[in-house]
């Protein structure tokens, strides 16, 4: 879960303009964030099927708002993987 104080820091990371709250890329640093929270839970209770298929839904909606920012907005798409240092 994350507190007001990460996702206003995660916000300030990627916004495209002053008000942005939920252009995609906020929304991929937002999800990308989620997903190493979960990760971490994950190494530490491995039998926790729950959360691991949330986990895999969060992989999967990250995975759709990275190829219509690609689609969309390569150059965006390109600085958003090096930032976030995803392998794609």
């Amino acid at each position: 879960m994350l507190t007001k104080r990460v996702k206003s820091r995660i916000i300030g990371e990627h916004k495209v303009h002053e008000k942005d709250t939920g252009s995609a890329q906020v929304q991929i640093g937002m999800i990308s964030r989620q997903i190493e929270e979960l990760a971490a839970h994950l190494k530490k209770n491995p039998k926790d099927n729950h959360s691991r298929r949330g986990l895999l839904k969060m992989v999967s909606h990250r995975r759709r708002l990275l190829t219509y920012l690609k689609k969309k907005e390569p150059k965006e798409y390109e600085k958003l993987i090096k930032k976030l240092d995803l392998k794609r």
